[in-house]
């Protein structure tokens, strides 16, 4: 019987290791690439050396990488021996206090009085790192991991995914074992003829490889951008088609551009600690244009001559106090700031803070999409016709709007679109106040709108946590589609 080099080192490789059944890893861990090794034993099956046995086999990896809530009680409680519930609610996030709670309360941590009091559960929150910390190594199978551990870690937290994967094994045939326990001659393998080789007749003295294009072979995954990188590209294209012009600024910046140039009044609740990171250095950033900030200090006390204002008593002191930024509407302000006459077309793709509890659709920093058109001839029939040509472009040809409140502009809508029989929400838009563009001395209308780009990205790749896009999964980086 003829038999390749490859399918000689394979067989000699089973015939060593002297079980009856292989696993194929045991054969590649011998010096062989899986490629090799498969290619080998489907040869070897057609001509009935061997059998191949499949087995699929369970697989438990890391989803997120996260310290557990009840770890961060935990060594809270440790420390202090007792500690009452409502102050955990100022040391940690709601999400954290109720899940970490939850399981402490498990393990047989007790309750008294509104608080919790320390008793030693290290073993079993330890349990449940140790299987974490494990597969920080890699995935690991039903019989490495305590299964106990990864129904409450997979099912009740998402922080492990379960995956399913074909193991191998080769079984030698009575043909095989005969012809694995005779002489096997290793003869060096050429994959082509050359002018050499045929010239003196060289040839003879090597064996000629074979190939077969139905043979085993691994899929390749080609290098591609991450699915996040290219929505972004998808939407910087579809908007410079349509004549706009890309731009971007600070993310640290006063409350002044932030809030106040958009005639978001002091008192309003988005300026509250919980709801904005504000900075301790610099702690305040000055307003450079005293005209400027004194029109827009009018505008919210008095309204100017075109309304009311707020009616109140504007300070200086909460105008210049650094943040980071909250929205990118900054830089259409900015922008505005600069570039007064029309025809202004301008958008920025950027990051944006606030001080969000993280769940499976809120992020404490996450990206808008913003844009402002302004013209003559602006009007709100525009700003649809706009954002509808926007959402047909990115796939949604079913969208609706529907009235809507923000304070610097008026009328105000929200985009819904259309995504498998319901109405997700997935921005903002309105035009420009004229308590807005009034201190900017522009007369012309500008429409603005502001759009949630990760939650159209779930909508997109079909997503229903919004972590699954920042966390490093190689296997969905691999088969997400090229859009």
């Amino acid at each position: 019987m003829e038999l390749s080099n490859l399918e000689k080192k394979v067989l000699l490789a089973i015939r060593e290791i002297g079980k009856d059944r292989v696993d194929v890893d045991e054969i590649v861990q011998r010096g062989f690439s899986l490629v090799e090794v498969m290619n080998a034993i489907s040869w070897m099956k057609v001509k009935g050396l061997v059998k191949i046995h499949e087995k699929l086999q369970v697989e438990y990896c890391l989803n997120r990488d996260e310290k557990l809530p009840e770890r961060l009680i935990y060594d809270v409680l440790k420390e202090r021996g007792e500690i009452e519930m409502r102050e955990l609610s100022e040391l940690f996030p709601r999400e954290v206090v109720g899940v970490g709670i939850g399981h402490l309360r498990k393990y047989g941590i007790p309750i008294v009085g509104g608080k919790l009091i320390f008793r030693d559960v290290e073993d079993e929150i330890r349990r449940r790192e140790e299987v974490i910390e494990k597969m920080r190594k890699g995935c690991l199978s039903e019989d490495e991991v305590d299964m106990e551990v990864i129904r409450d870690l997979l099912k009740r937290r998402g922080l492990v995914k379960k995956r399913e994967k074909v193991k191998r094994f080769v079984e030698l045939t009575k043909i095989g074992k005969e012809v694995a326990s005779s002489p096997l001659e290793i003869k060096e393998e050429i994959t082509q003829l050359t002018p050499e080789l045929l010239k003196g007749g060289k040839w003879r003295e090597y064996e000629l490889k074979r190939y077969d294009v139905t043979l085993f072979a691994p899929k390749i995954y080609g290098g591609k951008e991450h699915p996040l990188t290219r929505i972004i590209e998808k939407i910087r294209r579809i908007f410079v088609e349509m004549g706009f012009i890309e731009v971007e600024t600070d993310y640290v910046i006063n409350a002044f551009w932030d809030m106040d140039a958009l005639f978001i009044p002091q008192d309003h609740p988005a300026r509250e600690m919980q709801d904005t990171f504000y900075l301790k250095k610099p702690e305040r950033i000055p307003v450079e244009d005293e005209e400027y900030m004194e029109k827009v200090r009018e505008m919210h006390e008095t309204g100017g001559d075109i309304s009311q204002g707020w009616r109140y008593a504007w300070s200086r002191d909460k105008a210049e106090r650094t943040l980071l930024r909250t929205h990118t509407t900054v830089n259409s302000i900015r922008y505005l700031y600069g570039h007064r006459d029309p025809p202004v077309r301008m958008f920025s793709i950027g990051r944006v803070f606030r001080r969000e509890n993280m769940d499976s659709t809120h992020l404490p920093e996450f990206t808008q999409i913003e844009g402002i058109y302004m013209d003559e001839d602006a009007d709100f029939s525009l700003l649809l016709g706009i954002l509808e040509e926007f959402y047909s472009r990115m796939g949604f040809p079913e969208i609706r709007f529907r009235p809507s409140y923000f304070p610097y502009t008026e009328p105000s809508l929200e985009i819904e679109v259309n995504y498998r029989g319901k109405w997700l929400e997935l921005g903002g838009a309105g035009i420009f106040r004229p308590e807005v563009l009034e201190p900017l001395g522009i007369k012309y209308p500008v429409l603005a709108w502001g759009l949630g780009l990760e939650r159209l990205a779930m909508i997109t790749l079909g997503l229903e946590d919004i972590r699954d896009l920042y966390i490093s999964d190689v296997d969905w980086m691999r088969n997400s589609p090229i859009l």
